[in-house]
């Protein structure tokens, strides 16, 4: 599993363009802090007390950047996947579009039991569903729908392997090489590594990279 720590658009721009056959990822959205500020989520925490640090967010300004980088260096007819709120995806889909991307549909994540709010508490999340080129899922049998339980007292944005697992599965065969720039828990990693895949990830957060250490080191 090879690891890296830059700023994720710098080490997307040292990738080769063509080389990569499947991105996942879940940046940390300009939304959150919003949400934070009013209490409407924890994601952001770095650790199960109420006061720490945060992360850095990625602002909205800088996806266009971001978006290019990601569509030169995956390979013709491949997929990609970007976790995000409901308020991101309009952001993120004209962007991934002006930039070359086809857009397919927001796919939802079910996660069995409701977060924190105040309108109608969220249970779900996006995973938008993008295309360069033209490439078919491996399984036409799997719904838009994923229903995975969330994951409790791990990492703030951390993933259930199995979701991230299913997403290997339709878009990449054996062998293939799955990356993330925002790794985060780096269950994306870790998903692509039991699917022998080959994984490759950045963050710039010294600690997501600690979380990860452990997590690999436990398995």
């Amino acid at each position: 599993m090879n690891l890296y720590q830059e700023d994720a658009v710098t080490w997307l721009s040292m990738l080769e363009s063509n080389s990569v056959d499947l991105l996942i990822t879940d940046p940390p959205y300009e939304s959150l802090e919003k949400h934070r500020k009013v209490g409407t989520t924890t994601r952001l925490k770095v650790s199960k007390s109420s006061s720490n640090n945060w992360f850095d967010i990625f602002p909205n300004d800088r996806f266009e950047e971001l978006l290019t980088q990601v569509y030169r260096i995956l390979k013709k007819n491949s997929h990609f996947y970007l976790f995000c709120d409901q308020e991101t995806m309009f952001v993120i889909k004209p962007i991934a579009e002006k930039v070359g991307f086809k857009f397919w549909k927001p796919i939802i994540w079910d996660k069995v039991t409701i977060g924190m709010g105040y309108h109608y508490r969220s249970r779900h999340e996006y995973i938008l569903f993008f295309e360069k080129g033209k490439r078919k899922l491996n399984d036409l049998s799997i719904p838009d729908i994923l229903t995975f339980k969330r994951v409790y007292r791990g990492y703030p944005t951390e993933k259930p392997i199995p979701l991230l697992e299913v997403l290997i599965l339709q878009s990449s065969q054996l062998g293939d090489t799955v990356i993330d720039p925002f790794f985060g828990s780096g269950s994306t990693l870790i998903a692509a590594n039991n699917l022998c895949r080959i994984p490759i990830g950045n963050d710039i957060s010294s600690f997501a990279h600690d979380y990860l250490q452990k997590r690999i080191t436990s398995i």
